[in-house]
């Protein structure tokens, strides 16, 4: 009773682990048997076809041998035909069509057999009978040869039953040896692929026990060693490692480990990404709360702190709404349900569409272009977007009255889009870190310029989606040149 109670049935994940590992054995298996059974079907036909010529060749010769008989002495007497039958052979005069399955041979074949039946009808009888064995069948048939000898038509027929009983139990010899070969195949194949598939199913089998979640013992982790180990939400930088033994599952191995790193990468990348949008979040609608609280205390009867909290309620309103815009967009790019309505149109255009838009709400800057006509396919709202991220942060990092250049040219099948600015620059540190999502080089500064840093990651995405990327040039307090490079449209 206790045995009974201390027994668990398997879990039926492990159930369907062992069904799905052994369905691997039996599926490769069963290619296996089926690949050998059709090299015997293969081997059967072609014995049986060389059987069959072999046969026939052995006919032929012998209605050639009689033909010549009947060339020299003329057709015997009945009584003298005795040893045509002991050698198979019938000879008739021919009064009409033969009858079975009827052939000549090809004129460029005749040269190899008998000058005298070269040309004659062929013809295959076999026996009419009904419910005979199949052996009795074919040892019935009958090899017919019509030959014009003397101006006499005559009729050979060669019977061959004797060979054809010698080939039939030749045959099914080999047959039978073929169906050992086959059986023990089977079984000889199944501890191959079990033994072959060993080392993966140990894999498969560790990377199940990490389900439980229990800490591996010394011993464990030194009999799993080249296997999956602990990896979870908090061990993602662990990976597998491979024995000097197993190099079939190196490659395997390496592209789990790449897989590991992306998923640990996205992981880590939403870890931040939720982190700061929550510190981004938090900071406008404390601002919010702060200036509510403001209104409650003193500002129902103080109409300047009235006013100065509704202004300030509203710049924060409007800031959580522009950065929750962006947030979304980020989203939709991340799930790809994002559609580029693609055209064909002049980046130069939209280039100088964008520098008038911006002369006008920006009088503090000294604009310059340098735009050559080059045509893209892309979505022009979407690169409008981003060539405005650009131009936005090349006017909140440059002094008022510096120089901020926008230039459009096309080379080698690519078109270059640039925001050239004579700011503050970038520290060279910072550099590879200015396309991650809420990055700011300048804490202080971006906060006072209301950057929610998720511009140029926008503007990075919008760039990737469309097959290209940005290039970065930048140097402290000489300026920042950001390029966006496009493939060119073909021409019309």
């Amino acid at each position: 009773m206790s045995s009974k109670m201390n027994s668990e049935p398997a879990s039926p994940a492990s159930r369907l682990g062992d069904k799905f590992k052994f369905s691997i054995v039996l599926k490769l298996n069963a290619r296996l048997f089926l690949r050998v059974l059709s090299l015997f079907l293969t081997l059967d036909i072609l014995l049986c076809i060389l059987c069959a010529t072999g046969l026939a060749m052995l006919s032929e010769q012998s209605a050639g041998n009689a033909a010549e008989i009947l060339s020299k002495n003329g057709l015997p007497p009945q009584s003298d035909r005795a040893w045509l039958a002991e050698a198979g052979i019938d000879v008739s005069v021919n009064q009409g069509k033969p009858e079975g399955i009827r052939f000549a041979i090809p004129g460029f074949l005749q040269s190899r057999f008998s000058k005298l039946t070269a040309k004659g009808v062929r013809s295959i009888v076999f026996p009419a009978a009904p419910g005979i064995p199949f052996g009795k069948y074919l040892e019935g048939a009958v090899y017919r040869v019509s030959a014009e000898i003397s101006g006499q038509t005559y009729l050979i027929s060669v019977t061959n039953a004797a060979a054809i009983r010698m080939m039939e139990s030749a045959f099914l010899i080999f047959v039978v040896l073929e169906l050992l070969l086959l059986l023990g195949g089977i079984s000889r194949g199944a501890r191959v692929i079990r033994r072959t598939l060993r080392p993966i199913e140990e894999l498969a089998e560790t990377a199940r026990n990490l389900n439980t979640g229990d800490a591996l013992t010394p011993e464990q982790l030194e009999t799993l060693a080249g296997k999956l180990d602990g990896i979870n939400a908090a061990r993602l930088d662990t990976r597998i490692a491979v024995g000097e033994t197993q190099n079939e599952l190196k490659t395997l191995a390496s592209a789990i480990n790449g897989m590991l790193d992306r998923i640990n990468e996205s992981y880590r990348s939403q870890v931040r990404f939720v982190s700061d949008a929550s510190h981004e979040l938090r900071t406008p609608i404390s601002v919010i709360q702060g200036y509510a609280n403001l209104l409650d205390r003193w500002g129902k009867n103080d109409a300047k702190t009235l006013q100065e909290s509704i202004d300030a309620i509203k710049d924060e309103t409007a800031n959580m709404k522009a950065l929750v815009e962006q947030l979304l967009f980020l989203a939709r790019g991340d799930n790809n349900t994002m559609a580029l309505q693609i055209e064909r149109f002049d980046l130069s255009a939209l280039a100088a569409e964008v520098l008038r838009e911006t002369q006008m709400i920006d009088s503090g800057h000294e604009y310059e272009s340098h735009l050559s006509p080059v045509f893209i396919n892309a979505d022009e709202g979407l690169i409008k977007q981003a060539l405005r991220i650009l131009t936005d942060n090349a006017i909140k990092y440059s002094p008022v009255g510096k120089k901020i250049t926008i230039s459009v040219s096309g080379e080698e099948g690519r078109a270059r889009l640039t925001v050239q600015d004579e700011g503050i620059g970038i520290p060279s540190e910072a550099v590879p870190r200015i396309f991650d999502r809420f990055y700011r080089a300048d804490e202080s500064r971006a906060r006072a310029t209301g950057g929610t840093g998720l511009g140029l990651s926008i503007a990075k995405w919008i760039a990737e989606r469309h097959g290209g990327h940005l290039e970065v040039l930048s140097r402290e307090d000489i300026g920042t040149r950001i390029s966006m490079i496009l493939h060119a449209a073909a021409e019309k």
